[in-house]
Formats: C-alpha cells, structure tokens, sequence
C-alpha cells in the first residue's frame, strides 16, 4: 500500500475503507464478511476508515466499532459525517454534537480525526433541480454553514472530539465554490472523480453539476482531497447489484451504466475489469490523497488493492478514457 501527503493527517494509505459497501449500501452483505473485509483492509495496509450514520443507519459505524473492538487503532484515522440540513443557527452545534456523539458510542472511539458535513451546500433561496421535500429539508444554505456550522465545527475541535472538519463537494457548484474560498477553508473535501464526471443520482441540486471544477477549486487552494463516486455508484462496473429504487432515486446510475459501455470494451481490451480501470483513474487524479472505496467483502477489496498496486495511469490512457465519454 503507498501512503501520500494528506495535510489533516501528514500521510494517508492512498485506499480508504468506506462504509457504503459495509454498511449494506450498495448490494447485500453480511455483519460477519463486513468485519472481515475491515480485517482484511488493516492487513493490506489501509489506515483511514470513512463511515456515516446513513450508512445502514449506523450500521457502518457499528461495524468498525465492532472490528477494532480490542485492537490497537493509534496509527488509524476515522472520518464521520452529519447530514445537517439547515436548522435554526440555535440548533446546529446540539444536531452536529448529538449526531457524533452517538457516531463516536458505535465506533467505541473517543473522538474522530475528520468529522464531514453530509449534506449538500446550496446558496440562500436556491431551488433544487430535482426537488421534493426530503431532499430540500437534506441541503444546508450557506448562511447556515457560513455562521452556524463552521463555529460548531470549531467547538467541537476545541472539546477535543474532532481534529478537523471538511466537506463534501457535492451541492450547487456555485455555493460549494464560496465555501472552498472562506476565511475559514475546510480541511478536506470529498470529491467526485469519475470517467463520466458524473454524481449520478446524487446529483440532484443542480442540472449540471460539474465534479472536475471542484476538484479543480481544490487543487487550485491547495485543500485535501479524498475522492468518491470512483466507479460511479456500480455505473463503471461490469454489472450493477442491485435493482432500481422504486422511487427512481437511483435511476441515473442505471442511466450512468448505459453509456458507460465503451468503457466496459475499452477495459476488456487492455485486459481488466471495469472496476479496477475506474479505480486505477481515480488514483491517478491530480491531487487525490486517498480514494475511498464503496466495497462490500473481501472479494471486491482485493480488486481495489490491485489497482492500487499498479502503476498510475498515462496522460494518453486517461485521455482514451474520458474519449469514451465523448458524443
């Protein structure tokens, strides 16, 4: 595993464990194979472990809980989030506390070294692309962020129970843009990086959600990267494993997959699978600390530590890449 600079904690294993796959977010599993897949990532070298309440309604949480029960985690970093929405200013640092107080009772850990905003960053009286009232109440203004969030975040620092506090950058572009460029810049940022430059389902607050300019704000200020959405929630994959939601919630993933088949052939030409060719493009990305993994057992792990392991790809396969993509 190769370890590279991330500012919050000096160096990170360039994969981090995420707690989609462990948390039953994306296809089934089991209690047991996801603890042994957590074993497994410490064996392969991986010391940053990104989890969040919603995944599996902290059944992510539970599990690293769970896995480290007992083991020495000094050398280990961990990353929760709160999906905050936006609150009366009164009530931010009580849901951020609450919410990481029961984060860190399921993790058994006494603090967290990155603590994230989950939700979506959009400008005051900004109106959604795709909206319905669950995922309006999930966004947070940036008035919100801006004089409530950012104090909290820093309360919480200085009570010892985070050492740093980012974002992810996800939302309306314009808003995500203004947060990277406060007096007070996250430490980090979860960043989408895919083939497709696509969020897919996630991507509902604006109708074009550009990824790169995002990543391209970040390395432009020099602020940490972790990226996400690596295979694009199954879209870069050889086949997604799961149905669509009834809610069509997930319907642009499936739509994400259709045009993705190019880059299925483009992958079965240079003699690898889709999954591994996404991940190997992810790590390749400028300025991406560590990429965080959605992966569910062992099986799926194991594919991931080979793309790591192999060599960065070219400015000229990456540009054969994202031709794939192009009309």
């Amino acid at each position: 595993m190769n370890y590279r600079d991330f500012k919050p904690y000096a160096k990170v294993s360039s994969l981090t464990l995420g707690g989609g796959g462990i948390g039953q977010v994306w296809g089934e599993t089991t209690s047991e194979e996801a603890i042994k897949t957590v074993h497994a990532a410490l064996d392969h070298g991986i010391n940053h472990f990104d989890v969040a309440p919603m995944y599996g309604k902290g059944e992510a949480e539970r599990i690293i809980g769970q896995s480290l029960n007992g083991l020495d985690s000094d050398n280990l970093f961990f990353t929760t989030k709160c999906q905050l929405g936006t609150v009366p200013d009164s009530e931010v640092y009580d849901k951020l506390n609450h919410s990481l107080t029961k984060s860190l009772e399921n993790m058994k850990l006494e603090k967290v070294n990155l603590f994230l905003l989950h939700s979506q960053l959009i400008e005051d009286n900004y109106k959604l692309f795709k909206f319905d009232e669950m995922r309006a109440k999930s966004a947070t203004t940036l008035s919100c962020f801006f004089n409530a969030a950012i104090p909290a975040f820093e309360r919480l620092k200085q009570e010892g129970k985070v050492d740093h506090w980012g974002i992810g950058g996800l939302g309306q572009e314009e808003a995500i843009i203004q947060a990277l460029n406060h007096s007070q810049a996250p430490s980090a940022v979860q960043c989408v990086i895919n083939p497709l430059n696509s969020a897919g389902a996630i991507g509902y607050v604006s109708e074009a959600f550009n990824p790169q300019a995002i990543l391209s704000e970040c390395n432009q200020l020099d602020i940490p990267i972790l990226a996400i959405r690596a295979v694009q929630a199954g879209a870069l994959t050889s086949a997604m494993d799961r149905s669509p939601h009834e809610s069509g919630f997930d319907k642009n993933d499936f739509d994400d997959f259709k045009k993705a088949q190019p880059f299925r052939e483009l992958a079965n030409n240079w003699g690898e699978s889709p999954a591994r060719l996404a991940h190997r493009y992810a790590l390749s990305a400028e300025g991406v600390s560590s990429v965080i993994l959605g992966v569910k057992n062992r099986i799926e792990l194991k594919e991931c530590v080979e793309a790591e392991g192999d060599i960065l790809l070219s400015r000229s396969e990456i540009q054969q890449i994202e031709n794939c993509f192009i009309d």
